[in-house]
């Protein structure tokens, strides 16, 4: 049995393509990892599920077209659109740059923001909504809900296990009772 938190999402299945079932793919790791064979796990009923690729190819800068084994026929390839490709953590190493970190790395790191200070601990990062979310524990054992975008993040201290940042105090209003 697969367990979710093994797993690390390495893209999305966007739309099909063709009619013999391939599908266009967004992939935040470099294809090959598909190509070489490994598993590309996706969610389907609440169960992950692997399957392997028959074929990959490059289209466009930023997507591919992955031909699953199995998935024949536009209908059961219409079945993975707009699901997310997960892959199991351990698989992945090969196939990252050594400096890249994954989001599921960061989970126990401090938040500290430039102007507020300690925020609290990253507890998850919630990506069943259209924006990623990182979810903190507030100091004061509150949850707060702040999306996981570059502009709030200043920087990552991995030695020292902080996430710095810059958070709207209108965007921690929304969340909290204020941190001031």
């Amino acid at each position: 049995m697969i367990k979710k938190e093994s797993l690390s999402e390495i893209g999305r299945f966007q739309k099909t393509h063709a009619l013999r079932g391939e599908l266009n793919a967004i992939l935040k790791i470099d294809e090959s990892y598909v190509a070489d064979g490994n598993p590309l796990i996706v969610e389907m009923d609440g169960i992950p599920v692997p399957f392997y690729a028959e074929s990959v190819r490059p289209k466009g800068a930023t997507s591919c077209l992955i031909k699953l084994k199995g998935v024949d026929n536009i209908e059961e390839a219409s079945e993975m659109v707009n699901k997310e490709i997960y892959a199991m953590r351990d698989d992945l190493a090969g196939y990252m740059d050594d400096d890249m970190m994954l989001q599921q790395d960061l989970i126990g790191y401090e938040v500290l923001d430039e102007k507020y200070g300690p925020i609290g601990k990253l507890e998850h990062i919630e990506d069943s909504t259209q924006n990623e979310l990182m979810v903190i524990r507030t100091l004061s054992g509150e949850e707060l809900y702040i999306p996981l975008v570059a502009d709030f993040i200043i920087g990552i201290d991995e030695e020292k296990r902080i996430i710095q940042t810059s958070i709207p105090k209108d965007l921690l209003e929304l969340n909290s009772q204020g941190l001031d």
